[in-house]
């Protein structure tokens, strides 16, 4: 069940959220960088 959700959480995100990974990570913003950790946080659940 809990991998399930994260991976329709996951394919979501990938529509919605803007992809951020071609972006120096230190250039970032704060609310860009947990954009970030949000997407990372989700992927590693649904791999899990």
């Amino acid at each position: 069940m809990k991998k399930s959700f994260f991976r329709l959480l996951n394919r979501m995100n990938k529509v919605i959220l803007p992809k951020l990974s071609d972006k120096d990570p230190n250039k970032l913003t704060k609310f860009q960088k947990g954009i970030l950790a949000y997407r990372y946080f989700v992927l590693i659940n649904s791999l899990d």
